[in-house]
């Protein structure tokens, strides 16, 4: 479901699942469109033609229409991996088989968009728990500079994933070529200005 506004600056591709922040659903949808983009939810809907999803403490809901096998990571200037538990959700497989990779369709999804992140053609950004989709291929983070919440650094640890760390905690924000990390949905207000200036500046270098 998007948020349209009458002159866009581009679209922003969020990924979603049931047990989604909140507080970083809020703020997405206030500050977004609010200046000047429009946000697309984006999941896998399991043959559905939508599925409904509710946030962590079950005060927020979204109806998703757009399937992620559908879109292509380019269709968006930017693509925003939503906090909570919803990564953990969209790297589910239903049949894994022993030696193959994540096959899951997000986790196919985020593949094409980190090739064309690292090609200069998009913008990533990811806060709290949300690089556990990046986790559930090692190869998508390995030797990457990121920040996350402390409840995951294991995961993205063992990922082979560099984390950075201010003072005695991980930072708040840190940018890594194209892919933006924050570490907790209370600095959700700084991650959305830089990811939004991010994008500016790349529609810049391209015009």
């Amino acid at each position: 479901m998007a948020v349209i506004t009458s002159k866009t600056k581009g679209k922003i591709g969020v990924l979603i699942e049931d047990h989604f922040d909140e507080i970083e659903f809020r703020a997405f949808n206030e500050f977004f469109p609010a200046n000047g983009y429009e946000i697309e939810y984006i999941s896998h809907l399991w043959n559905q033609k939508q599925l409904t999803f509710k946030g962590i403490d079950l005060t927020e809901e979204i109806t998703v229409t757009v399937e992620v096998n559908d879109v292509e990571p380019t269709d968006y200037e930017g693509i925003i991996l939503i906090g909570a538990y919803a990564m953990d959700r969209l790297r589910y497989e239903e049949h894994h088989q022993p030696g193959q990779p994540n096959l899951s369709p997000a986790v196919r999804f985020l593949r094409k968009a980190v090739q064309a992140m690292d090609a200069g053609r998009l913008k990533i950004g990811t806060i709290c728990h949300s690089l556990w989709l990046f986790c559930a291929d090692p190869e998508l983070i390995k030797n990457r500079e990121v920040t996350c919440a402390h409840n995951i650094l294991c995961d993205v640890q063992n990922a082979g994933g560099i984390i950075i760390y201010d003072g005695d905690g991980t930072k708040n924000i840190h940018i890594d070529g194209n892919l933006i990390t924050a570490k907790h949905p209370n600095v959700v207000a700084e991650f959305m200005n830089v990811f939004s200036n991010a994008i500016q500046e790349q529609q810049l270098q391209v015009a």
